[in-house]
């Protein structure tokens, strides 16, 4: 995936804030990375362009199939801390 600097960090804030703006200016919007820099604070008009740039790389990398999706335990414990290994609502 995409390396990213300590120096351009992104809080969890800013990143929801920059899923917003993405929903709200879209590719025809113009000075759409200024707009939303605006709604992301914090961050350059460069900074949230180039934000969206590393996003689109991670996604076509998980598309590709060069991203492999995680190996996640078959079974999950409830609320009791008992394994269900995949029971539904319809076991209980």
């Amino acid at each position: 995936m995409a390396s990213r600097s300590a120096a351009s960090s992104w809080t969890p804030k800013q990143n929801k804030s920059f899923e917003r703006a993405l929903a709200v200016y879209d590719k025809e919007t113009p000075d759409r990375w200024k707009n939303v820099a605006a709604m992301v604070g914090g961050k350059t008009a460069e900074e949230v362009k180039r934000h969206y740039e590393l996003l689109m790389e991670d996604l076509r990398s998980i598309e590709s199939g060069h991203v492999p999706f995680p190996n996640y335990r078959s079974s999950i414990k409830d609320t009791r801390g008992r394994a269900t290994a995949g029971l539904t609502d319809e076991d209980y």
